[in-house]
């Protein structure tokens, strides 16, 4: 017993001493942020968010699909089909959405921004950009945050967008409902706030994503394997804490 409690009290030192260090590049990020390179911040935005478009709507299209498929036959039991419309664009808008564009974010661009910066580590260009009286946290994360602050909530609302479009799909082709019906039902149980807190949330989660891969780059272990651990635990770690933020969003927001 005494043994799994110690077990869980370094568990729990550990996940507060990792907050504690993410808490500290998120403060030094601002500090650094009126000097901001333009340039790199849209190539990482065109990293971000361009590059990002064609699995965001694979994964949030065959969502909407899956989520209308799974539903319609529930509502059109209980003649309640008039709100399908309507369930789904709330759903995508507040936790679909948001939650899967952030996963596929995090798995995607959160790895590839881990490996260069722990590649560079691992070269010691990061020390070399030092030597050169370059910050390295205004040089590489301050542009990735601010890509990743604007862009997420944008991939957000795309695949919004995008999961509501293949839930009409659904509904119109295999279910028989009209085109009406289910845009009706969006304009009646839809409210702007519904896809405005999406957006909010998804730029919280774009600043986890960018702060917990540029901190795991910037301190991952020499050679090869040490890079490949740290984009590991950057892709682990952002979407447990994208759960996390997201429960603690929704209670605040709605």
């Amino acid at each position: 017993m005494q043994e799994i409690l110690e077990k869980i009290g370094r568990f729990t030192l550990h996940v507060f001493e990792h907050v504690g260090v993410i808490a500290i590049l998120f403060i030094q990020t601002l500090r650094q942020l009126p000097k901001i390179n333009r340039k790199l911040t849209i190539v990482q935005m065109a990293h971000l968010g361009v590059d990002s478009l064609p699995i965001v709507s694979l994964t949030l299209l065959f969502a909407g699909m899956v989520m209308t498929l799974q539903i319609v036959d529930i509502l059109l039991r209980y003649g309640a089909q008039s709100t399908l419309g309507g369930i789904m664009s709330v759903g995508m808008g507040r936790e679909l959405g948001p939650i899967l564009t952030g996963v596929v974010v995090a798995g995607r661009c959160g790895a590839a921004m881990t490996a260069e910066i722990g590649t560079m580590k691992v070269t010691e260009q990061i020390d070399a950009l030092r030597c050169m009286a370059t910050d390295p946290v205004a040089y590489l994360v301050v542009p990735r945050f601010a890509a990743c602050i604007i862009m997420v909530p944008i991939l957000a609302l795309y695949g919004y967008i995008i999961g509501t479009g293949g839930g009409y799909v659904v509904s119109t082709f295999l279910a028989g409902l009209t085109t009406y019906t289910y845009i009706n039902s969006i304009e009646i149980f839809t409210a702007v706030s519904d896809v405005v807190y999406g957006m909010i949330k998804a730029m919280f989660f774009g600043g986890i994503i960018s702060l917990i891969a540029c901190h795991e780059g910037m301190h991952c272990k020499s050679g090869a394997e040490g890079v490949g651990q740290a984009t590991t635990r950057s892709v682990v770690t952002s979407i447990i804490f994208i759960f996390i933020c997201n429960y603690l969003l929704s209670i605040i927001l709605y």
